[in-house]
Order: C-alpha cells, then structure tokens, then sequence
C-alpha cells in the first residue's frame, strides 16, 4: 500500500489538493499559491551532511521550487523549526542565516511560524505566493511533448556517498538545488503542464500519467540512474510542438539545458523505481 496516497486520499473532497501548490483565487487579477514542505532530520538529512546553514537555505528552496513551477512569485514565508536543546546562540544564528540568506534572494519576507524544543532538527515551511496564470500538472493532451531541464542522476549518486560517509561537494544539487526561475517565467505562457522533479522523473511521469490520463512514447532512452533519482528539482515541463523553437531559444538566452525526450500518448506510465516513502 502507498501510505502517502492513501493519506492525501482521505481529504479528496477538496479540488484544491493534487499540486506543488494550492491555488487560492484572492481578486480579480491576482491569486495566491500555498506551498508546504517538511525537511526533517534523518529522514531528509543527516547532520554530519551539511552546515546547519545549508539545512536553512535547502529547506527554503525546495519549497521555493513548488512555487516557481505553479509560475508563481514568492512573497511570504512562515517557518516552524523544531529545534534540539542542546543548540547553542552560535548554532541558532547559522540556522537563521540561512533561511535569511535564500529569503533575501528571493525578495520574500519571514513573517512568522513556530519553534519548539525537539530531539532532532526538524524544519517545515509555508510559502505564500502571487500569481496572474498558474500552472498546474494537468494540461497535457496527446502529442505534447515532455522535456526536463538540466541534468539528472547526479543526485543520487551523492546521496550514495553521503550515506556512505563521504563527502560531498559543496556544489552538489543534493545540498544546495539549482532553481531557473526566469526561464521558467519566460517560457510560462508556452507550456502545458509543469511541476518540479522531487521525488524523481520516473515517480512524477507516473502522476502525470494519472492526473492526464495519458502515457509516454520516450525518443530517448533513460537511464534508472535518471530515471530514478530523487532530490533534483529540475522542472519537468509538456508543451505542443508548436512552441518548440521559441522554448528553445528561451532556454539559450537563460543558459539552460532542455531534454526532450518523449512525446504523449493514450497509453498509461508506471514507473519500476524503487518506493523510498514510508519504507518497511
């Protein structure tokens, strides 16, 4: 049984659930996007993996992420940090520095939440966004055709090597994921469908499947090394053929690598990677 399905199963009656984000229409012109993400120690992360600032910063662009591919701009954010005793005021302001840090980036104001006293570093939070057209994962119809940016797999093998206990490169996607987002703003109009690849290509091609009721006829073979591995927050992205070119030099004028590599069909997608949610 998926536990997580199962789980968001029981509040089906709301229409509103099944996004990176929700959608609340707040005036004629304007709507608000809500965005929550859990970033939990020993599950998510391991201490010994990253700085407490770097916890900080992933633990908002991850969220951010949900955001930008609803084609929404971020402008608020509440935090509730469950915060070990042991912690120090030296360890609490590396903490604070980096939610500070990547809010400031990003122009969003903290404008709230909650701390309490916890064994781990847990950390969860709501971002409040605006937008004028927002993007869904439902749109794509047969024949669109479905690209991711950048590259994928990297993650995976650096989640390996951490577990492992090796170190890993402070460049690396695992610690700190790579957002686009003024491509994305820029080629938003010209899309279909989007979300971001969280828990890996293969596992969001399979709710795409579902929510579209349709499958993918792939022009590229796919690694399981691709295929499967989580964390990355590229965006996954369909659009008609019509628009392929302008995507394309969207994506030269931002510096950005597109993979094409399928096309919709009337089949349904399953994905054969391994379930890493709620594991016995």
């Amino acid at each position: 049984m998926n536990k997580e399905n199962y789980f968001i199963k029981q509040f089906k009656k709301s229409k509103i659930i099944g996004d990176d984000g929700a959608v609340i229409k707040h005036s004629s012109s304007k709507q608000l996007v809500y965005s929550a993400d859990a970033f939990f120690e020993n599950v998510h992360f391991k201490r010994s993996w990253m700085s407490l600032k770097q916890i900080a910063q992933k633990s908002m662009l991850v969220n951010i992420s949900d955001a930008i591919v609803m084609n929404a701009t971020p402008k608020y954010a509440l935090l509730t940090v469950a915060i070990p005793p042991h912690f120090d005021k030296k360890e609490l302001k590396q903490l604070a520095s980096g939610f500070k840090k990547v809010a400031k980036q990003y122009n969003i104001e903290i404008i709230g939440g909650d701390t309490v006293s916890n064994e781990k570093l847990d950390i969860s939070i709501t971002i409040i966004s605006t937008t004028n057209n927002p993007i869904y994962r439902s749109g794509i119809k047969k024949d669109h055709i479905l690209c991711y940016t950048g590259t994928l797999g990297s993650v995976k093998k650096d989640l390996e090597k951490a577990l492992e206990g090796k170190t890993i490169s402070k460049k690396s996607k695992f610690i700190k994921p790579k957002l686009n987002p003024k491509f994305f703003y820029a080629i938003s109009k010209y899309i279909s469908a989007a979300m971001d690849i969280s828990d890996g290509l293969g596992f969001e091609l399979q709710r795409l499947s579902k929510i579209n009721n349709i499958g993918f006829e792939f022009t590229n073979e796919i690694s399981k090394e691709v295929m499967c591995s989580g964390e990355e927050y590229e965006i996954l992205f369909s659009f008609n053929k019509k628009h392929l070119s302008k995507i394309k030099e969207l994506a030269k004028q931002h510096n950005v690598k597109l993979n094409i590599f399928a096309t919709a069909n009337n089949k349904k997608y399953k994905h054969n990677c391994k379930e890493h949610h709620f594991e016995k």
